[in-house]
């Protein structure tokens, strides 16, 4: 395998994901930059009501459009308070499509109002696929990193709800750590690292000798 597909035009991901496959013997790759034009349809592949589901959905749809194997994710964050809402639909929570983030911070924070920080436990939630072929079987990788909803936003890093999620490894809410530590704890972190250590030991990738 001389290049992996990672199936994401989210600009935060990205950044993430290229930090944390910044090891594997692959070219990673993403699809604008292989010229894989946005099309609606898109918006309409992560259509189920799992992790798994959704990332493995995204992932064939890319790898068929693109001919190489392709690795998806899906993730979000589960509140306790809220019956582990919102879950998969975390991105489209505030049903909105300009200032995505801030709108769901906002609502999350409306909705949680009055509740002590005893009960404001939460935990991000990662799923990662891979995809050797669109019709191949998909190999799944999952990580998670619990916390909690602060009262109020804390820190101007990360993206999503990394400003209110209060990080009980890290001491500190995501939007306040530097990227390395959030890396090395967080549930995509934890989700790619599992995919890095299966990559390393059944030999996918690193050309000639990796071959998958």
């Amino acid at each position: 395998m001389d290049k992996l597909l990672v199936a994401t035009r989210s600009k935060g991901k990205i950044r993430e994901i290229r930090k944390l496959l910044g090891g594997v013997k692959c070219e990673v790759v993403f699809p604008d930059e292989i010229g894989i034009a946005y099309g609606g349809v898109e918006e309409l592949i992560e259509d189920t009501d799992t992790y798994a589901g959704n990332a493995a959905a995204k992932a064939k749809y890319f790898a068929r459009i693109s001919g190489l194997p392709t690795l998806a994710d899906d993730s979000g964050i589960e509140v306790d308070a809220l019956d582990g809402r919102p879950g998969v639909f975390s991105r489209r929570y505030a049903a909105v499509t300009e200032h995505q983030d801030q709108a769901n911070n906002r609502k999350m924070l409306e909705e949680l109002a009055g509740v002590p920080r005893s009960g404001r436990t939460a935990r991000y939630r990662c799923v990662v696929v891979y995809v050797p072929t669109p019709e191949g079987d998909p190999f799944v990788f999952e990580g998670t990193c619990d916390g909690r909803i602060m009262d109020s936003p804390d820190g101007e890093g990360g993206f999503g709800y990394d400003p209110i999620f209060y990080s009980a490894d890290l001491d500190s809410s995501f939007g306040q750590a530097t990227q390395e530590a959030k890396d090395a704890i967080s549930h995509r972190g934890r989700a790619f690292q599992k995919f890095i250590e299966w990559m390393e030991k059944e030999g996918v990738g690193g050309g000639e000798e990796g071959a998958a």
